[in-house]
């Protein structure tokens, strides 16, 4: 599901390629081609350079990418949004949803947590999201205590629910609550 280039390596590339174009003619007395090329090629090249030392990489994806297209569709348009922030190249920030993270006191300066992969669920009528993260420095327990905090931050009327194995990471599952009346016929079934 990962994008191959990023644009911080396109605009290496093309500011290489000028670069090494300019100085080609240059040495070969090109003098018209060498210096527009090498003077614009040597600052794209670090620019391009400058991005790609502080990218940061799309979460990978569980789904397929048909499979991912089509729920993501049917997603509720703040957790579309969350997809999107964490499915795209990223720069200048440290991790993943750095902000909400540091906004919901899920946050340790020395190590963060990070976003290691997201998939998109379909439950019943419901559609949500799975993110599994390595939790680093921010123990588990206090994901646990901002776990109904966690339902109302990204969307409204989501669960929120955490598991964790032995290897420090979690995943937050975020999905729809199921409604009064929902409830009440199941039961009723029942």
């Amino acid at each position: 599901m990962n994008k191959n280039f990023s644009p911080a390596t396109i605009i290496s590339i093309v500011g290489g390629v000028l670069a090494v174009i300019g100085l080609i003619s240059y040495f070969s007395n090109a003098a018209n081609l060498s210096v527009p090329t090498f003077f614009y090629g040597v600052p794209i090249l670090l620019i391009g350079l400058a991005l790609k030392s502080s990218e940061l990489s799309p979460a990978k994806c569980k789904n397929s990418s048909s499979e991912f297209k089509a729920l993501k569709e049917k997603l509720p348009k703040e957790i579309q949004d969350l997809v999107n922030d964490v499915t795209r190249f990223r720069y200048g920030q440290r991790v993943h949803l750095e902000s909400s993270l540091q906004v919901l006191k899920l946050w340790n300066e020395a190590k963060p947590p990070q976003l290691q992969e997201i998939e998109l669920l379909e439950r019943g009528n419901g559609y949500g999201i799975q993110m599994k993260f390595k939790f680093n420095g921010v123990p588990i327990t206090k994901w646990e205590d901002k776990k109904d905090r966690l339902g109302r931050f990204f969307a409204k009327n989501l669960n929120a629910n955490i598991t964790s194995d032995t290897s420090g990471e979690i995943e937050l599952t975020l999905l729809p609550k199921e409604t009064l009346t929902e409830n009440s016929s199941q039961a009723s079934i029942q």
